[in-house]
């Protein structure tokens, strides 16, 4: 593919980037009008949905822990790994999809390699020997692909031992584009916002008190 291709492919992702998670504030309120990777993460089944609606319309009360904190300091020691090894550069965006702005993502790493093909990296840390990636993650890498429209995505994990790593290096692993999976996720978002839009309207009806007819 020409440079001129994939320059335009590029600027075609910039045009739909929608915050920056370096603005934490401004990320997170962007993240609440949609559905995110982290939403669709627990969305096993139509049986999820009433809880993944609670979850986004009550919001969390979880700031982290002591493992969420060496996730946010290894991250970007993994990323600068990643960027060497497989030339995909760190990305803090947020994305929203071409056809359906309500679904975003943000993955740890983008790129639009030489055929014009978007290529995406998802960093993880963990304490746990992986004999495969969690369900979890995937229903997360899936989301992001559709979401930016990407071919496959490098999955980088570090694994530790008391917080500290026992590896020299990340191991990674790369996954592909899966549309049977991702038509699957597709549609219990759609399910997921029908619910919330519904919650919403049923808050905002108005009792309408009886008129009274005695004089």
């Amino acid at each position: 593919m020409s440079p001129e291709l994939v320059a335009s492919r590029s600027a075609d992702l910039d045009a739909r980037i929608v915050a920056d998670s370096r603005d934490r504030v401004a990320w997170i309120r962007a993240r609440s009008r949609g559905i995110t990777a982290t939403d669709v993460a627990t969305l096993t089944s139509p049986n999820a949905i009433a809880r993944a609606a609670d979850a986004k319309l009550m919001g969390s009360t979880f700031s982290g822990n002591a493992f969420t904190a060496h996730g946010r300091r290894r991250e970007p020691e993994i990323a600068a790994w990643v960027a060497a090894t497989h030339g995909i550069r760190p990305s803090s965006a947020l994305y929203h999809a071409v056809v359906e702005k309500r679904h975003l993502a943000t993955p740890d790493g983008v790129v639009v390699d030489g055929e014009g093909r978007v290529v995406l990296a998802e960093i993880k840390t963990t304490n746990k020997s992986w004999r495969s990636i969690p369900r979890t993650y995937m229903r997360q890498i899936w989301w992001q692909q559709h979401v930016l429209g990407a071919e496959r995505t490098l999955v980088a994990w570090e694994q530790h031992d008391g917080f500290v790593p026992i590896d020299d290096e990340p191991r990674c692993q790369w996954i592909d584009r899966d549309d049977r999976e991702i038509s699957k996720l597709v549609n219990l978002a759609t399910s997921l916002i029908d619910e919330l839009y519904r919650r919403t309207m049923q808050a905002r009806q108005v009792p309408v008190r009886p008129v009274s007819t005695e004089r």
